[in-house]
């Protein structure tokens, strides 16, 4: 097996011994790239990344985790007694279900990312170049929590490539890479995304007449609201976000994904009628909504699986509610709704068996 690892590293045991290792390329590259199918861009990418992985190290800095709570308007999002416009959180200080999203992240230089923006790391080969986040799932170790201040192991694996059809019958290639986290007290995240490659758009296909109408620019500053509905016990959670807000978020995640920021390219090459809320911003929005709503005292935070169906746009109103799907688990269901579309979807397990 060969292992890349970008400094030193010390020995630790793979979650799981059948999960093959996959390692990250400079670039994927193929002859006549214009007429290859889904099935050998897929094909292509089990064959470059078979047997290989990826480590990266990083200490978590407080500023990082600081700057996440600040952009999520989470004043005291660390603790009552921690006023994070005031300074980072100290040392030793536990990083929230979902906030290591804004740590390890990529670290291509501008002449290697792809027209959109994006990083190549595990692109599938052109023409398949167009990548949107689809969904995924995270499970946590209970004792093992990442921290403030210590050094981190990142192991990244490509687990799977395969070719799939849209609804409107084009090709595309999903992607699933598998990441797990190893702190100082053990593997504390395993994390698997799931990725979707869409072809390439022909930029001088693009023309006035092929350009969506510019909506109304976005106003007001973000917002992020509890409220009752009924007789429901459990308050709905409603967001809107500003553009500001989306740039916060990516300058933290390092995401240089153009439809998140460039409305001209998310309206007149991606056919977006505004600027998109990145999925990622919305999974810690869901592990938020279930600290603040349904945690209790002695409940521990197991699993998450997600899944993206429907953009939302910058300046949009939409809507996070739950329900609990077992009376004696913790186990709930959250949604993520624009009006009556469902825009995301959420499953959360708790290790713990209380039942409340």
């Amino acid at each position: 097996m060969t292992v890349l690892r970008t400094a030193l590293s010390r020995q630790t045991l793979p979650l799981k011994p059948n999960l093959r290792a996959m390692s990250r390329p400079r670039s994927l590259s193929t002859s006549s790239s214009s007429s290859i199918t889904a099935s050998e861009a897929a094909s292509q990418m089990l064959h470059t990344f078979q047997d290989k992985t990826i480590v990266r190290k990083q200490i978590l800095d407080g500023n990082q985790l600081q700057k996440l709570c600040l952009t999520l308007g989470r004043r005291y999002g660390l603790g009552p007694q921690l006023d994070l416009t005031l300074g980072c959180p100290p040392n030793g200080t536990p990083v929230p279900p979902g906030y290591h999203l804004v740590y390890f992240t990529p670290s291509e230089l501008e002449e290697d990312l792809g027209a959109d923006g994006t990083d190549r790391t595990f692109n599938a080969p052109a023409p398949f170049t167009r990548r949107m986040w689809a969904g995924g799932n995270m499970r946590w170790n209970d004792g093992t929590e990442l921290r403030v201040g210590e050094q981190v192991e990142e192991h990244t694996k490509l687990i799977a490539a395969v070719a799939k059809k849209s609804r409107d019958g084009s090709e595309m290639v999903l992607v699933e890479v598998n990441k797990e986290f190893w702190g100082e007290r053990g593997l504390a995240l395993v994390d698997q995304r799931s990725w979707i490659f869409r072809k390439e758009i022909d930029l001088s296909t693009i023309t006035a007449s092929t350009k969506s109408p510019l909506g109304p620019p976005p106003q007001g500053k973000s917002q992020v609201r509890d409220v009752v509905v009924g007789d429901n016990p459990l308050p709905d959670r409603v967001f809107k976000w500003s553009p500001a807000a989306l740039f916060r978020f990516s300058a933290l995640t390092f995401n240089a994904h153009m439809i998140h920021y460039n409305e001209s390219w998310t309206r007149d090459v991606e056919n977006h009628p505004g600027v998109v809320v990145h999925g990622p911003l919305n999974l810690i929005n869901m592990l938020d909504y279930w600290r603040d709503v349904h945690r209790v005292e002695g409940s521990v935070l197991e699993e998450i699986s997600y899944k993206a169906t429907a953009p939302i746009y910058t300046g949009e109103e939409y809507t996070m509610s739950s329900s609990k799907m077992n009376t004696d688990y913790g186990m709930f269901e959250v949604l993520v709704k624009k009006g009556d579309q469902v825009c995301m979807t959420g499953h959360i397990s708790e290790a713990s068996s209380w039942s409340y």
